[in-house]
């Protein structure tokens, strides 16, 4: 058995990625990743060193394939989309959560705020889990900033007879030994952090900010001010970070296979998807790809032009096809994310210049995907694990990415802007001048009044009035 074991791993590579180990009758066993794939799968050579039930998995295998990846990051990102798509037989440890960090809130009067590895518990409600350390440990700063929740534990909380550094430092608001008024709102907040997007919180609390503002509470607006500035740099944080991950594709041989499919010869393919907030920044995204890969030359985005149809996303993909058709006449093919309704307003639009292929999504996004032909068929029988329905995914994945990219960006600089026009007197003249200077609205709240007044023609007191509109806590 060692040697056979030895014979499938001969040719594996040292570098990152997954692999996937089959039975004698092709079912799919256990889908791991690895920093260095041959050495992890060296590991399984000695079947008496693992544990009992991959023990027994071990002895089944018959067959093995690899996948590399850029980064062991990208290995991880792909492992769980595998896991969560294929749900291989003895992934148990990944499917109940002991592989990976999470976080949780405790079940107390003043919950506490817990990253953790391990069984899933009744006594927490239970968020992740994280790729890294490092994103939970950012997550859980974000949370403390805003929300003060405590992440003592209850033994520590106690025994506390005076509040401990972390709410020295505006981390904590000391539940231990101060009366709370705030803190059961804080943790539905952190909630909503923990389970959303944060740009909704950041305009509620924006509106928030500018009522105190009005009413000269300056104290209780600063303190809201400094929540929008945690979350608007983690959001910023997060859009840097959101770069696209691809796997190794083989896009020629995966596109031939598609063309082979939908009996089609394909140069440029596009990929549409849109996005917006309750109508709200409604914009549209389209990414290509060919035989090479993506064709990032040929990347679009869109603004809604008729408003009439924000927030009706058949409308918003009616609009933004028709405007890329007209763009880009050298269209083979047109590929969008959503079901029937979509595929319909898409052929429509197209009047059969460009063949439409529809990816629908089930009941879960990753792994219940099924296809609608260009004749309006549907197709639910492309294996799951095939090359071709990956890289389906990831191009509908990178579409979506693309434009969520832009509608945040959209809704950062609206953001920008709402933070700035608070003050009277500051116009856009005024607010280009600013971010030119400083770069940007963050440095601007940090300045104090010399640096303001350094701003090329802005004025003793416009200056004034920017620095105390951000410093009037601690005038």
């Amino acid at each position: 058995m060692n040697i056979q074991f030895r014979d499938l791993i001969k040719n594996a590579p040292m570098s990152p990625g997954i692999y996937k180990m089959y039975d004698d009758q092709g079912n799919l066993l256990y889908v791991g990743k690895a920093k260095n794939l041959l050495n992890r799968l060296r590991q399984y050579i000695d079947i008496s060193k693992l544990e009992n039930h991959k023990q027994v998995m071990r002895s089944l295998v018959k067959r093995l394939e690899w996948e590399t990846t850029k980064t062991e990051q990208d290995a991880l990102i792909l492992e769980q989309n595998l896991i969560k798509t294929l749900k291989p037989k003895y992934n148990i440890m990944l499917t109940d959560g002991k592989m990976y960090p999470m976080l949780a809130l405790t079940k107390h009067e003043f919950p506490r705020l817990l990253k953790f590895r391990g069984k899933i518990s009744q006594r927490k409600d239970v968020f992740g889990p994280y790729p890294s350390v490092y994103a939970l440990n950012d997550t859980i700063k974000t949370i403390q900033r805003v929300c003060k929740l405590r992440t003592c534990n209850d033994t520590f909380m106690k025994n506390r007879s005076r509040p401990c550094l972390l709410y020295q430092i505006g981390r904590c608001s000391a539940p231990c030994c101060l009366p709370q008024k705030d803190y059961d709102k804080n943790v539905q907040l952190a909630r909503r952090i923990l389970t959303g997007d944060s740009e909704p919180i950041i305009a509620d609390l924006t509106k928030i900010m500018k009522e105190y503002s009005d009413k000269t509470d300056y104290e209780n607006a600063a303190i809201i001010r400094d929540k929008i500035t945690a979350l608007t740099t983690t959001t910023n944080r997060g859009i840097r970070q959101n770069q696209p991950y691809t796997p190794n594709l083989q896009w020629d041989k995966n596109v031939t296979d598609l063309e082979n499919l939908l009996g089609l010869k394909l140069n440029t393919v596009g990929v549409f998807d849109n996005s917006h907030l309750f109508g709200k920044h409604p914009v549209g995204a389209m990414i290509a790809f060919g035989h090479n890969g993506f064709i990032k030359s040929s990347y679009r985005h869109f603004k809604l032009h008729d408003m009439q149809r924000a927030g009706n996303d058949i409308a918003m993909m009616e609009e933004f096809v028709t405007r890329a058709i007209k763009d880009m006449p050298n269209l083979d093919l047109i590929i969008v994310d959503g079901g029937i309704a979509q595929w319909n307003i898409a052929h429509h639009v197209s009047q059969e210049r460009v063949p439409v292929f529809g990816i629908a999504k089930g009941e879960v996004r990753n792994g219940d995907e099924h296809f609608i032909m260009p004749d309006g068929s549907e197709k639910r029988d492309l294996p799951k694990d095939s090359p071709l329905f990956l890289m389906l995914r990831a191009v509908r994945d990178e579409a979506h990415r693309f434009v969520i990219t832009y509608h945040r960006t959209i809704r950062a600089k609206q953001l920008t802007a709402s933070v700035l026009d608070s003050i009277e007197g500051i116009g856009p003249k005024r607010k280009k001048q600013l971010l030119q200077h400083f770069g940007s609205v963050r440095a601007i709240m940090d300045a104090d009044l010399k640096a303001l007044m350094r701003v090329p023609d802005l004025g003793k007191k416009a200056a004034e009035k920017i620095y105390i509109h951000f410093h009037s806590d601690v005038l």
